[in-house]
């Protein structure tokens, strides 16, 4: 792409501003139920976060509507029943996919994972200056996921796009997977360099703070609900209750026991979320009986809210040990801060943007094997295409700093006074850094910017140029009868002549298409009396029959070709 200009903006847009001056813009949400609604659907990271951004969208709306991008009216009516049970006030506008125009009238798109590839190739029908592409990433180690993000090299991407990645490590993870793109594409294709790039800014997850806020009576109800004595130290931990896709537990149950004998505290360890099969939770259970002894050990089931949120409530500390590469950013850790908890966290993937170590509470130091060794593990995956067995195979590897754990989980299990600082300490930095509201206004900043960058662009002649080269489609999404032009004896051209079959007239196309097998080749009835009509004198060329009928030629093209299929039309 040629280098981008600076000059004035090339079309107005609507902004607003924030209460510190900088702009903001709505975008289109790209609305897939399955990404936003929790309710009948297994509790997983990328599905909570999609739920509490879509409740940010809402509140954070001003006086716009919430505008979705949605295939099936189906789905947008589960958006209306979601964005009103929200704020019955919120009005919902929607926009079919195939209106390219509506689109380019809000300016962005944002669907919550970070798979552009389709939307970029369908924006080429429109113009890929016309409006900006945001995505998300959520986890990023399955194969669908790297593979949206390797893609992106290829694809009609543009640098007024962006994918947000919620951690520095999500970060590290995009940029090492385009360098290896680069490095399959120099080799097969001889790129010596990435093409311009979509913006990857780095924009965590938030939490609804206030949702998490407890006071002393409701830590007391939370408590007594739990069954937890007033000497009881309870520590929480809380998410997917899964050895290969979240954190291996040995570690946290051993450290557990030694810093309970240690202290000499009673400890309890809440274990909150929830199990995906029964053979998890039995093996959790045992292990937990096995290794965590000394320590009391009670389950809080993460598909009862109320008994979630007593865990968060009632507890004295938070830890989360996590060694998977399926997480990237790490929610809870956020969640326990905001409740007021110290925290403990492995020193891993998006804790170690989130908890300030020593401030907040303690990152523990991870280790992991250098690149190499994981050659065979890919290797597996790619022929046996199991997802968990591949992550296990990866966190099996991966250590926590036993020593330091001890140590600091002992610190904290006996020192009230710093779990209270420690706890107050991250509340503050939750409300400031991590609340929804602070969040979602950082959305809209960046849609802001990316506006600004394509009206930019669009200022400079030697951009526009390069874009109205661009082709109107995807090669392998072209129109099908230029790929497959070499099927017929003849093309149906501009110059064809057409006449009408003796006798034909509308109530012999109507006919025709009330039976199933003409149920595809239906099209107006108005349009196919005038075309039946037209030819009825006369033979004209396609071409001057679409100016009779005030028609594009290619639709004339095709739509006299689904006549003539029913031998109403005949051609010369």
């Amino acid at each position: 792409m040629p280098n981008r200009g600076n000059g004035p903006a090339a079309e107005p847009v609507r902004l607003a501003r924030n209460a510190i001056g900088c702009f903001l813009m709505p975008a289109a949400l790209y609305f897939d139920p399955d990404a936003y609604l929790i309710e009948g659907r297994a509790l997983v990271g990328r599905r909570a976060a999609g739920a509490a951004f879509l409740r940010a969208a809402v509140e954070g709306r001003g006086k716009e509507p919430v505008i979705a991008y949605a295939g099936r009216k189906r789905d947008m009516r589960l958006l209306v029943e979601a964005v009103q049970g929200i704020d019955p006030s919120a009005r919902t506008e929607w926009i079919p996919v195939n209106r390219f125009d509506m689109l380019e009238k809000v300016g962005t798109m944002f669907r919550p994972d970070p798979s552009l590839a389709g939307d970029a190739r369908l924006r080429l029908r429109h113009g890929p200056g016309r409006y900006s592409l945001c995505g998300i990433t959520h986890t990023l180690s399955s194969t669908r996921a790297l593979e949206s993000i390797a893609s992106l090299v290829i694809e009609p991407m543009m640098p007024w796009d962006a994918v947000i990645c919620t951690s520095s490590a999500a970060l590290g993870v995009v940029q090492a997977v385009l360098e290896a793109a680069l490095d399959h594409h120099r080799w097969r294709l001889g790129l010596s360099k990435l093409p311009d790039m979509p913006m990857s800014p780095v924009i965590p997850l938030g939490v609804h703070c206030r949702d998490l806020i407890s006071t002393e009576a409701t830590r007391r109800i939370a408590r007594k609900t739990l069954g937890l004595a007033d000497d009881e130290v309870a520590v929480l931990f809380a998410g997917r209750l899964s050895f290969s896709t979240k954190a291996h537990p040995y570690q946290m149950y051993d450290a557990l026991r030694i810093a309970a004998e240690r202290s000499g505290k009673r400890v309890v360890l809440i274990q909150a979320g929830q199990f995906f099969n029964e053979g998890a939770a039995k093996a959790i259970r045992d292990a937990t009986d096995a290794h965590c002894t000394g320590v009391r050990a009670i389950f809080a089931d993460g598909a009862d809210f109320l008994l979630y949120n007593a865990a968060f409530a009632g507890a004295d500390l938070f830890i989360s040990l996590s060694d998977s590469i399926q997480e990237t950013f790490g929610i809870t850790p956020v969640e326990a801060m905001a409740s007021g908890l110290p925290v403990i966290v492995s020193d891993w993937n998006g804790y170690r943007d989130t908890i300030r170590d020593g401030i907040d509470g303690f990152r523990i130091p991870t280790r992991a094997p250098a690149p190499g060794p994981g050659r065979r593990i890919a290797m597996a995956y790619e022929m046996d295409k199991q997802y968990e067995l591949y992550t296990a195979r990866v966190s099996s590897a991966v250590s926590i700093d036993m020593a330091v754990l001890a140590e600091r989980l002992t610190d904290l299990i006996g020192d009230p006074a710093m779990r209270r600082r420690m706890g107050e300490a991250g509340r503050t930095r939750a409300l400031a850094d991590y609340d929804w509201s602070v969040i979602y206004r950082r959305y809209r900043e960046l849609w802001a910017e990316l506006a600004s960058r394509r009206r930019h662009a669009l200022a400079d002649h030697n951009v526009t140029a390069w874009l109205a080269k661009a082709p109107s489609a995807h090669p392998a999404l072209e129109d099908p009868f230029r790929i497959f032009a070499h099927y017929p004896t003849t093309a149906i051209r501009p110059d064809t002549v057409v006449r009408a079959a003796p006798g034909a007239s509308l109530a012999d196309y109507e006919r025709l298409v009330a039976e199933p097998i003409f149920e595809l080749s239906r099209f107006p009835s108005e349009i196919a009396g005038q075309l039946i009509a037209e030819t009825s004198g006369a033979p004209l060329s396609i071409a001057e029959l679409a100016r009779k009928v005030g028609r594009e030629v290619g639709s004339v093209i095709e739509l006299t070709g689904r006549l003539a299929k029913m031998n109403l039309l005949f051609f010369s």
